[in-house]
């Protein structure tokens, strides 16, 4: 469904049911060069089970209209429109990578409003290499073969994710093409990546938040290593904050390569 948010079409995916205010709501934000349907699995199954979900497709990226976020704090600045738009007095925030940092900014920013936070596959500083910002500026595709590479523990998902015998590395690849190819205007995944790459607000952020909190990272994860999630999880317990870790022995993909205990964490959690 779309929602008109600052003015332009927002599309969100509801997991196939029908979205009711009344109801607790979960916003799935994606990452770099992504769009709603990496949260397949974790969203279909929250619409399911009494859940609104609004899994989004950022500003300038797919199905949703706008200028493509060129930081965190803008890209969170949707988000809040977005509540406002749907008639959100509160909702759960779900990031993963990229928008891990903008659930966390949002979360900061709307505090009660925010009943849980998850931060997937979340690390901070989350720096991206000289090597990597200038591939995806000069050279694209080579950045997306490169981030496939470090992205990924598994060439073939369990059957609970994509299906039995996906190719994860292809349907990844051929995601990230599309999301490129989405917007004409501007580099979605040089901006992307410069977004997270600049971002200094997440120990503020961290304890700022006024809602428990879940990390769920990647033993295997190249992209963000799951030790690099560490000085949040040590500033929100320092804070007061309810914290709780889910490590999984897979990569930076965690809702494909371990799709079942990223939705049994996710939902677990939400069920808190």
């Amino acid at each position: 469904m779309y929602f008109k948010v600052n003015g332009h079409p927002a599309y969100c995916y509801t997991g196939g049911k029908s979205f009711d205010a009344a109801r607790p709501t979960a916003i799935f934000i994606h990452g770099v060069l992504s769009d709603h349907s990496v949260w397949g699995l974790q969203s279909r199954y929250m619409a399911n089970h009494g859940w609104n979900v609004l899994a989004v497709d950022l500003p300038g990226h797919c199905r949703s209209q706008g200028e493509a976020p060129g930081s965190v704090e803008e890209a969170a600045q949707f988000v809040s429109a977005l509540l406002d738009a749907a008639g959100l007095s509160k909702a759960a925030l779900v990031g993963h990578s990229w928008g891990s940092l903008i659930a966390l900014e949002a979360a900061s920013r709307l505090k009660e409003r925010v009943s849980h936070l998850v931060l997937v596959g979340v690390a901070y500083p989350m720096k991206v290499s000289k090597a990597l910002l200038d591939a995806s500026l000069e050279a694209p595709q080579k950045a997306i073969h490169m981030i496939n590479v470090f992205s990924r523990s598994t060439l073939a998902p369990p059957p609970s994710a994509l299906g039995p015998g996906t190719w994860i590395w292809g349907a990844s690849t051929a995601l990230n093409r599309r999301v490129l190819a989405s917007n004409t205007k501007v580099n979605v995944f040089h901006r992307g990546f410069k977004a997270c790459d600049s971002y200094a607000n997440g120990e503020a952020a961290i304890a700022a938040i006024s809602c428990p909190v879940l990390f769920v990272l990647g033993a295997e994860d190249q992209m963000t290593q799951a030790r690099a999630a560490q000085l949040l999880i040590d500033q929100a317990r320092a804070s007061g904050k309810s914290v709780k870790v889910a490590r999984l022995p897979v990569g930076h993909h965690q809702m494909t390569e371990a799709p079942d205990e990223t939705l049994f964490a996710i939902r677990d959690f939400l069920g808190t």
